[in-house]
């Protein structure tokens, strides 16, 4: 079963529609809306501040999504895809945003919306990342603008795994095969 733990009176709010790994940690004043998923091994810890995250977004594997004490919360916005061990720390993240494996996204960092995000790109503080471009490096920066493909890529990641969230609420449902002799 995943951990869904209050945090000093605030209590994790996640829609019914939501996929939630069985080693997932959810943490204090955190919401997560409709059709999103929260995937193996990953930590969402609203200890200190607020994360939002919106609907048909998935946080992928081993992801942490963090918060900075009083300066900055972590929003992120709708249908966006989260890869696999990503850091989202004290950021805003907008819809259909695509951030790639191992990417780390730092405190007061926004993301507008359609961005994708290479993997492992270092997204360092307080920067701002416009609509449609592809960003990556280390330091991160604007590498070009999205083709109309990476649009649709970005919009399909999302749809993909609602598809994958749907088909794993389906196997939690107790069934004859699951049952140990």
């Amino acid at each position: 079963m995943p951990l869904l733990l209050p945090y000093n009176g605030a209590s994790p709010k996640v829609h019914p529609s939501v996929f939630l790994a069985q080693n997932t940690v959810v943490i204090g004043d955190v919401e997560i809306g409709e059709d999103s998923s929260v995937w193996f091994g990953t930590v969402i810890r609203g200890d200190v501040n607020y994360i939002r995250i919106g609907k048909g977004t998935n946080i992928q594997d081993n992801s942490v999504v963090h918060v900075t004490h009083e300066t900055h919360p972590t929003i992120v916005g709708d249908y966006v895809t989260v890869g696999h061990r990503v850091i989202l720390h004290g950021c805003k993240v907008g819809n259909y945003v695509l951030i790639g494996m191992g990417a780390v996204v730092m405190d007061g960092v926004e993301i507008e919306d359609f961005v994708l995000v290479g993997a492992g790109a270092l997204l360092t503080p307080n920067k701002r990342f416009p609509s449609y471009t592809l960003v990556a490096g280390f330091p991160a920066k604007v590498v070009r603008e999205l083709r109309q493909e990476e649009v649709e890529l970005i919009k399909q990641s999302a749809m993909n795994y609602i598809a994958y969230k749907n088909s794993y609420l389906l196997m939690q449902k107790p069934t004859e095969s699951h049952r140990l002799p």
